[in-house]
């Protein structure tokens, strides 16, 4: 069977009114939201710091500012981020194949 005639047995519209649906919607939410708050403001800090502040003009290592620090510091977050939500997705996709297959017609 294709992935299309797959996709036409299912309900999409009973799926989604089904409690598991619901419930894997809401542990996704309750899980990245953290991070997405974390993330923008540590990403927006940055040039609020370095237009209204001097406090990331003082040098860091040698001639690197805290500017640098912070800058490779967000790469470094995005990495780790990226890798926590890819873990947890793992758990998220195994709840998804269980509701499919509770729905399948």
């Amino acid at each position: 069977m294709s992935k299309n005639q797959k996709n036409k047995d299912l309900d999409f519209e009973k799926i989604i009114n089904t409690p598991e649906f619901k419930s894997l919607v809401k542990r996704k939410n309750a899980f990245s939201r953290p991070y997405v708050i974390f993330f923008f403001v540590v990403f927006f800090t940055l040039p609020i710091l370095t237009s209204y502040t001097s406090i990331l003009e003082a040098r860091a290592i040698g001639w690197m500012t805290w500017t640098w620090v912070y800058s490779f510091g967000i790469f470094i977050m995005v990495w780790v981020l990226t890798s926590i939500y890819m873990n947890k997705a793992k758990e998220f996709d195994k709840d998804v194949e269980e509701i499919l297959k509770k729905n399948v017609l």
